[in-house]
């Protein structure tokens, strides 16, 4: 796990007591980035091109670094400006150093709009810093006092481990109860006084106290009159740079390409049976690789990197790039014809790019064809019988596709058949820890980067509650497409009578309940609900599964078996946030944005989970821009039927893919509930043991009678489960692994100079 972490002193409150200097205490292991009495570290395994930093100092030119470089000298000088940025960013030194002198007057949402997925840390003189969280979640930042200051990171656990924080079991029963619902959750996380800062907003620390500005707002989504097309070529401009600057940036170090530092390929794509992951496969193996070849100073085999340097705008081309140039140059397999195509030899060679997007003006020498390791796991669609294909066009020369055959040590739960405490303790619980098994043996036969699908859905797809911004809009017209596709698909599934007549009625009155309701009558409704036990296990049809998702609070999987205590403590949140004032969205706006930060955050677990030493996992969708421009969709063009397979495939045909079958992507799907059942059944001796005697019924958070009930009947191939009984008992596992990993880890693991204070038990709860 890789984080940054420091703090803001600030001058003693009067009438607190005085603390010692933190002087003696700093993270092991780090890397100093800033040094001072407001420090800034670095810690993990950061590569040398994920840090780099900016200072600019009174009457001097901006200074812009890469890699490890000595601390920067603290001065008391309150003109400096400097600007830490962590993680994949594309952009240049000059961006860098423009973007620094721009955020003098106080501007800081310009530092968010570079490709990639990173934290930029502002510090303003001496007594001013600024972190900037991303859009969808992915890189989050938090924060808690800290001696007479704040103390910030970009994980909670380092911060709980800083001042003794206890769990907090309120927190973890709002995740249970309702994970997507801000009113219950807050800003708070599974640590007692550490708090999370909302994904799109900064966190300005003053004389060491904390504020919170948003620096972006939700966006223009659905505004009437926004066209279609100028939408999309957004969207294919942010994906392709996002994917484009992942492709092309080498790994430091002398180790040549293709091999990466482990011995694996450098680049890989998680290829499943969505079109997400087929759309970043086939962008990736479109871009051309990055150069290696001999330096005139430097040895043969050298890696040369990318020369820095101006963008410029290139007009748009049409199909495939070429991954070689010369006369010696093996034959490539050629592009698919298409109108008024010009001669190679009639202007410069093309680029991938699609018109409005950006390609560097230098030339750059080209390597043979790098292979890209797409990794499929070999499953079976939901007959059982025949495999599942993945979404794939033919004639992808450089993918070097492997099957990864499923074995009893890659199903779900595979980890409990061992010591539940042995496996990698995240920062926070999640349901991705159930699968971790299956994830790691896919990443592991990946590349060095490993570029997934993650997100897509989220960013894309029309949630049900956009029905409600239409009626709201007064555009009701336009229900009638996505309501006709549920009618069809429930008359195929469960008759005629419910399809033509019952799904339409349901899911049209739910959509205008929603548009009229008011919000703190919502959140009443909800917390009765909450209290009654009244929740959706998705076994109805899909209109009725729809009909539950219109509203403004909708309750997790996992609610069903909490404790009756632990659901009235969840209601009283809702009640008190109904007193506050409404949100400004529309609620499918609302409701979409907050599902995006849900799986964002369980796409970091994964990460956590999964991720193998010196790999990374990249999810361009949860890019800003790819989020920014995704914003942009209509919500008329969202909520049609196949809305995310068509706009990918518009993305593909504008970045040169126009070989693609017209169907592509809509085959079946894979069955994941039977390997989650069979996990189930292997590993029902280890769920026996672990809930013998849960830390969670300690805690008072469950019905513990209830849940041994529902694994057992989860575990027996014949009893009969709702669809939403296997993700609740996920959430429920997952919780319980991440606490016992949790108490076993040792008090201050992560600093040094700390004293050592008692550890808290999890009982008494505090459920509010």
């Amino acid at each position: 796990m890789r984080w940054l972490t420091g703090w803001c002193t600030g001058a003693p409150r009067p009438g607190a007591p005085a603390h010692e200097p933190p002087g003696a205490v700093a993270p092991i292991a780090a890397r100093t980035l800033w040094a001072g009495p407001d420090p800034l570290w670095a810690v993990g395994d950061w590569r040398p091109e994920e840090i780099r930093l900016a200072t600019l100092r009174p009457g001097a030119a901006p200074a812009v670094t890469t890699g490890p470089t000595a601390p920067d000298p603290y001065e008391a000088n309150p003109a400096t400006l400097r600007l830490a940025v962590l993680g994949h960013c594309g952009a240049t030194d000059a961006e860098l150093a423009a973007g620094l002198a721009a955020a003098r007057g106080g501007a800081v949402r310009h530092l968010t709009g570079w490709p990639g997925s990173y934290t930029a840390v502002l510090r303003s003189g001496t007594r001013s810093t600024v972190l900037l969280t991303d859009l969808a979640g992915a890189r989050p930042v938090f924060h808690t006092p800290w001696g007479d200051g704040t103390a910030y990171a970009t994980a909670a656990l380092p911060l709980a481990d800083l001042v003794g924080a206890p769990l907090d079991t309120g927190h973890l029963a709002a995740r249970l109860a309702c994970p997507e619902a801000p009113e219950a959750l807050g800003t708070g996380t599974p640590y007692l006084g550490v708090r999370r800062v909302p994904p799109g907003h900064a966190l300005a620390v003053r004389g060491g106290r904390p504020y919170l500005t948003g620096y972006d707002g939700p966006g223009a989504e659905g505004v009437p009159g926004r066209g279609e097309a100028a939408a999309v070529r957004e969207l294919t401009r942010a994906l392709l740079e996002s994917v484009r600057f992942r492709v092309r940036t080498s790994p430091a170090g002398p180790v040549p390409l293709p091999a990466g530092p482990s011995g694996r390929a450098r680049l890989g794509v998680d290829l499943s049976y969505g079109t997400a992951s087929a759309t970043v496969a086939l962008l990736a193996a479109a871009v051309p690789p990055a150069a290696a070849v001999p330096s005139a100073a430097g040895p043969a085999g050298a890696v040369v990197p990318y020369p820095s340097g101006p963008y410029r705008a290139v007009p748009a081309q049409t199909g495939p790039p070429p991954e070689e140039s010369g006369p010696d140059a093996p034959s490539a397999p050629e592009a698919p014809p298409g109108p008024a195509l010009a001669p190679r030899s009639a202007g410069p060679a093309r680029t991938g790019a699609v018109k409005g997007s950006w390609a560097r003006t230098a030339a750059r020498p080209r390597t043979a064809s790098e292979p890209v390791a797409a990794v499929t796991f070999g499953e079976t669609t939901g007959a059982g019988t025949a495999p599942a294909v993945p979404a794939l066009a033919p004639d992808v020369p450089r993918l070097r596709h492997t099957v990864l055959a499923p074995g009893p040590d890659t199903l779900p739960y595979a980890d409990l058949r061992a010591d539940p405490t042995a496996g990698p303790l995240t920062d926070e619980p999640g349901p991705e820890l159930v699968t971790a098994a299956w994830a790691e043996a896919r990443f592991g036969a990946g590349g060095t980067d490993h570029l997934t699908g993650h997100g897509a859905r989220q960013v894309l797809d029309g949630h049900p509650a956009r029905l409600a911004d239409l009626v709201r809009a007064g555009r009701s017209r336009e229900l009638l497409s996505p309501v006709a596709a549920l009618a069809g698909a429930d008359r195929a599934a469960a008759g005629v009578l419910t399809g033509a007549l019952r799904t339409p009625l349901t899911v049209l009155r739910a959509a205008h309940r929603l548009a009229r309701i008011r919000y703190p009558d919502a959140l009443d409704d909800a917390a009765v609900r909450l209290t009654l036990r009244r929740t959706p296990d998705g076994a109805g049809t899909a209109g009725a599964r729809s009909a539950d998702d219109l509203a403004w609070v909708v309750p997790g999987p996992a609610a069903r078996w909490l404790s009756d205590e632990a659901l009235s403590a969840v209601a009283l949140r809702l009640r008190l946030a109904a007193r506050e004032p409404a949100p400004g969205d529309n609620p499918g706006a609302y409701r979409a944005r907050h599902a995006l930060h849900r799986h964002a955050r369980g796409f970091r677990t994964l990460v956590h989970a999964t991720e193998q030493p010196g790999q990374r996992l990249h999810a361009p969708f949860l890019d800003n821009q790819v989020v920014r421009a995704a914003r942009l969709l209509p919500d008329e063009v969202r909520l049609q039927p196949g809305a995310r397979h068509a706009l990918l495939h518009a993305v593909l045909a504008g970045a040169g893919r126009t070989d693609l079958p017209p169907d592509w992507g809509r085959g079946p799907r894979p069955d994941r509930a039977t390997a989650v059942r069979a996990g189930l059944r292997l590993a029902a001796d280890g769920l026996a043991e672990l809930f013998d005697a849960p830390l969670l019924a300690e805690a008072g958070l469950i019905d513990l009678p209830a849940v041994r009930a529902a694994l057992d009947r989860a575990a027996d191939p014949a009893a009969p489960l709702p669809p939403a009984a296997l993700a609740g008992l996920a959430d429920l596992v997952a919780t319980e692994l991440w606490l016992r990993r949790v108490r076993a880890r040792r008090h201050g693991a992560c600093w040094t100079g700390l004293p050592h204070p008692v550890h808290p038990a999890l009982s008494p709860p505090r459920l509010s």
